[in-house]
């Protein structure tokens, strides 16, 4: 059997040490900040554990059952049905869940299909990568990751600001382990996952070597401490009221290391500059990994395009052309990241290693236009929505009260449509467009793959045919002479 949801809960208290407001957090799974998104990830393991979710496959590694997005595709087929069940996924929290068990799992995957990448010259750590991927096989486990150096200074890198290991590195290493000291953001979901894998993938300096390591330990690891962000989900009033934000308020939090053991059997880069940059871009796993976050992505895109259309619905504008126009232009959005997740697999090919991987001119070509997308896909809904997200009672309480709720049953609502479907609807588009929640998920979604400088012009110009287009263009001057005009 695989785990379950009832599983996962009873195993997140645990003794981790979680901080917010000053104060460390009791238990994780009845705290609200984290029990609504805790409760959403269980049922994400309960739909993985009903066989009729098609979310199972056995796992050549093991020879057990195991989550398919786990899993390394090793044919078309297999890349499919990992789609198709990270979607199965996605459609349950309707893509608001961004760093969901199925993102960080499947980087793992691709570094397993590259033992060969972790063999570094110093220590052989290939075999703590499969074993590493064999326990998620196993255990169905949720694993965060936190791969990016605090923002101390963004002019410089780790070894040359002032004070020592302000960002996580090796501060000396036993026949145990080695012992890690400092920081690392942004661990999107630590407070509720099993374990954390910990990395760097901005590029290091020369001198930045204590800091290139990459490793995954519990959460609960003695000397790990996590700093979260303030919470939104404590300070949403009802599910009616914020829906999204009363779900789906996932974590993020700054992770501190006070000297912690890792043991040298979940150690996987080992202050090898070049080592931490291969496990990301000579695995797959940059590939296989974001194109996961794209299929999230299209999700959540549709999702909001669906509350956009029921909005011109309930207003009784989806016949005026301007207003088709803007949902026209919300559909070929949309489209065209829908469009991008199934071209990546179309032109999808295996590598050397028999692990199929997405096309990256598609999914790399999307996620250049992600921190444009997505602005765009919400001021569209804002146009739509205009003064109505405002115009809305303070509370759930105004609609069941005696003393209100005679008045707002009948000025707040639509022809055909009854206040209470109104409200929510526009409570809805609220938590989109303007709650706390949806200012967050703005900033993330734009940032979602690192600074869009450095998306378009590391990931999406480099895997962009630009030789085929030369050629194109340099064949065609050829094909004419001054001495024809």
């Amino acid at each position: 059997m695989m785990r379950t949801g009832a599983d996962y809960l009873s195993s997140l208290n645990d003794g981790r040490v979680v901080l917010v407001d000053g104060q460390q957090v009791d238990d994780v799974t009845t705290h609200p900040a984290f029990a609504p998104v805790a409760a959403t990830i269980a049922e994400m393991f309960d739909l993985a554990a009903d066989p009729a979710q098609n979310m199972q496959y056995t796992a050549p590694e093991t020879g057990a059952t195991a989550n398919r997005t786990f899993g390394i595709p090793r044919s078309r087929d297999e890349l499919r049905l990992r789609r198709e069940a990270i979607e199965t996924w996605a459609r349950h929290t309707h893509g608001w869940v961004g760093r969901s068990p199925d993102h960080v799992g499947t980087f793992l995957a691709s570094f397993a299909a590259h033992p060969e990448v972790f063999a570094g010259e110093g220590r052989d750590l290939s075999a703590n990568v499969t074993a590493f991927h064999r326990r998620l096989l196993d255990e169905n486990l949720y694993v965060s990751y936190a791969i990016i150096p605090p923002q101390v200074s963004r002019a410089t890198t780790a070894s040359g600001w002032e004070g020592e290991f302000l960002q996580a590195g090796v501060v000396r290493e036993t026949d145990e382990g080695i012992i890690v000291r400092g920081s690392q953001m942004l661990a999107t979901g630590a407070a509720i996952a099993d374990e954390v894998f910990v990395s760097c993938i901005k590029p290091l300096g020369p001198d930045d070597s204590d800091f290139a390591v990459s490793f995954g330990v519990p959460v609960a690891t003695e000397g790990l401490k996590l700093y979260c962000r303030r919470p939104y989900a404590p300070a949403a009033t009802s599910s009616f009221d914020y829906p999204l934000t009363s779900r789906y308020d996932e974590p993020d939090a700054l992770v501190v290391f006070d000297d912690v053991l890792v043991p040298w059997d979940r150690v996987f880069v080992d202050r090898d500059i070049v080592g931490v940059r291969r496990q990301f871009f000579e695995t797959g796993a940059h590939v296989l990994g974001n194109w996961q976050a794209q299929i999230r992505f299209a999700t959540k895109l549709k999702f909001i395009a669906g509350v956009a259309r029921r909005v011109t619905q309930v207003n009784g504008v989806d016949k005026i052309p301007s207003v088709q126009e803007k949902l026209g232009e919300l559909a070929a959005v949309v489209s065209g990241v829908e469009s991008a997740v199934l071209a990546a697999e179309y032109t999808a090919e295996p590598d050397a290693s028999g692990q199929w991987l997405p096309g990256r001119q598609a999914l790399y070509g999307s996620m250049g236009l992600q921190s444009e997308t997505y602005p765009r896909v919400l001021a569209i809904l804002r146009d739509l929505v205009g003064g109505g997200v405002l115009q809305l009672p303070s509370s759930v309480h105004d609609l069941t009260s005696s003393l209100t709720a005679k008045d707002i049953q009948h000025y707040v609502q639509s022809p055909g449509v009854p206040s209470e479907e109104r409200i929510k609807l526009f409570k809805l588009a609220w938590d989109i467009v303007g709650s706390e929640f949806a200012g967050r998920h703005q900033q993330y979604e734009m940032f979602y793959a690192g600074a869009p400088f450095v998306v378009k012009g590391a990931y999406t110009y480099r895997n962009y045919a630009y030789d085929d287009a030369l050629e194109d263009v340099a064949g065609f001057l050829q094909s004419y002479k001054l001495e024809d005009a």
